[in-house]
């Protein structure tokens, strides 16, 4: 199989160096994307996106650039001159979910192993349990910056900003960590995790999304004097017909699984009638983690095992029609009065036991921009 790779970044130069160190015959990289032409060292490095995509002797292209655009008009050109597209880019994918459709009309793959999770084989083991059983729920920390992060506020002494700047230094947060840390990065593969669990198709606009951009030494002195740390977590369930979606911090015990995911660990968990729960650890992100990915449904396009990756999705809406226990910081708790239980400052409280759609129309009646809530766990 002759194949181009889009991009050659951390992850494209990632998925190259696996490709030719394992030494597949039966896969020829002939052509590679770069930015700029003093990158250009190499004969199969091109500058123009098109001496790939009117190629006609390549059949797949790997999209690794990241971003919406140019990205999306590269991979539906590539799929609608029939050629499969293997892509990592979440936040494109999500954004773009007729994509699917596109790769189905022009009777080619549009493989997405690599955008959710990394190296971790989640969205492959959803097909592979959905084959005979039923998913309730999905739920996962899938953001390893926010994990990174939150690890090293309850483990030292030091700030936010400060710990920011040190993962940016060591390459876990990009130079505008917006997307990671105000959750859209989360969103976008939870969006992707309920298409393959669920067959639904959901603007992630509507999924509600609460990130650690706010979080301070407060909220986290109040979490580590009650045996609890925090962690981003992202949460869906489908059952008679309500879909339950969020993104959102959780107090949670010490002694859980997801709590003892640490630095840039991910973790993914389903639950099933038949198999229960079943929990997938490692690495969300990186060079090889995310190559390894895309490499894997590189092989199962060579293999002809891509059958079962056809979806007859339906569109659908968030209901989010559950409660749960909350930890709000709020510049008007007075507005909270009906839902609060305990008083922990003047401006934070736990509410009780309450339907969420409540708390989320006064938040959206009563803005405030250093909010913060996390769900209570227990």
């Amino acid at each position: 199989m002759k194949i181009a790779i889009l991009g050659h970044g951390v992850v494209g130069s990632g998925v190259r160096q696996i490709i030719e160190a394992k030494k597949k015959e039966e896969i020829e990289i002939i052509s590679i994307l770069v930015k700029d032409q003093n990158e250009v060292n190499d004969e199969r490095f091109t500058t123009d996106a098109q001496d790939i995509l009117n190629n006609p002797e390549i059949e797949t292209v790997i999209e690794c650039m990241g971003g919406d655009e140019p990205a999306h008009s590269y991979v539906k050109t590539a799929l609608e001159k029939g050629k499969n597209v293997i892509s990592a880019n979440k936040k494109m994918l999500s954004n773009r979910l007729d994509l699917f459709e596109t790769a189905e009309k022009n009777n080619v793959k549009l493989l997405i192993e690599a955008s959710c999770g990394g190296g971790i084989p989640w969205l492959i083991n959803l097909r592979r349990i959905r084959r005979n059983d039923d998913i309730k729920e999905i739920s996962g920390i899938l953001n390893g910056t926010t994990n990174y992060l939150l690890s090293r506020l309850f483990s030292e002494d030091i700030s936010f900003e400060e710990a920011l700047k040190n993962a940016q230094k060591l390459g876990y947060a990009e130079r505008d960590p917006s997307d990671d840390i105000c959750g859209y990065d989360v969103r976008y593969k939870l969006d992707l995790s309920i298409y393959e669990a669920f067959d639904l198709l959901v603007d992630n606009k509507e999924i509600p999304t609460y990130g650690i951009s706010a979080i301070n030494d407060k909220d986290i002195a109040y979490a580590k004097k009650n045996g609890c740390t925090i962690k981003l977590v992202a949460r869906a369930s489908y059952e008679n017909d309500k879909l339950n979606a969020i993104v959102m911090p959780v107090m949670l015990k010490k002694d859980t699984v997801f709590a003892n995911i640490s630095s840039n660990y991910n973790i993914v968990e389903c639950v099933s009638d038949y198999l229960g729960k079943a929990d997938f650890i490692g690495q969300g992100a990186g060079s090889f983690p995310t190559g390894h990915a895309i490499v894997q449904d590189l092989i199962d396009l060579c293999e002809g095992k891509t059958e079962d990756t056809k979806h007859k999705a339906v569109k659908k809406n968030v209901d989010n029609d559950f409660d749960g226990i909350f930890y709000i910081r709020h510049n008007k708790t007075d507005v909270f009065e009906e839902y609060t239980d305990e008083r922990i400052a003047e401006d934070s409280f736990i509410t009780c036991k309450c339907a969420f759609r409540n708390i989320e129309r006064l938040f959206k009646e009563n803005e405030d921009e250093k909010m913060f809530i996390m769900e209570v766990e227990g």
